[in-house]
């Protein structure tokens, strides 16, 4: 699995609380998530890098370094998802941030929470 990717998943389980109003990640690991769904993370991920791979690898100013691949990936499950923080908030670069924000809102949202069967899923499918 690339940065993106994991940075991505550790977003979404430290982002969102499970029924109790912990985040996930208190109890729920990569491990946990479903292998369809996994798969369709990984391929939502790989689409959203390979149609903005530009802007991504222009990474956010911090610091005075670049760390674009784990940086968009923590953003795009932010942005995506309405946080209080993504591509938009000032860290990346006049033009990338406009367009990392616009295709991270075109790709709605999602959101992961726990099955049944403990076994985490994201929403839309």
């Amino acid at each position: 699995m690339d940065a993106f990717t994991r940075s991505y998943i550790e977003t979404a389980l430290w982002a969102t609380t499970g029924d109790d109003g912990q985040p996930l990640d208190d109890k729920y690991g990569p491990h946990d998530i479903d292998a369809a769904t996994l798969e369709a993370i990984a391929a939502d991920c790989a689409a959203f890098q390979s149609a903005n791979g530009a802007d991504i690898d222009a990474g956010p100013c911090r610091a005075g370094r670049s760390s674009g691949p784990i940086a968009a990936g923590h953003d795009y499950f932010l942005t995506r998802n309405g946080h209080g923080a993504g591509f938009w908030d000032g860290d990346w670069p006049d033009g990338a941030a406009e367009r990392l924000t616009a295709a991270a809102q075109a790709a709605g949202t999602w959101e992961p929470y726990v099955g049944d069967d403990g076994r985490i899923y994201g929403f839309p499918a």
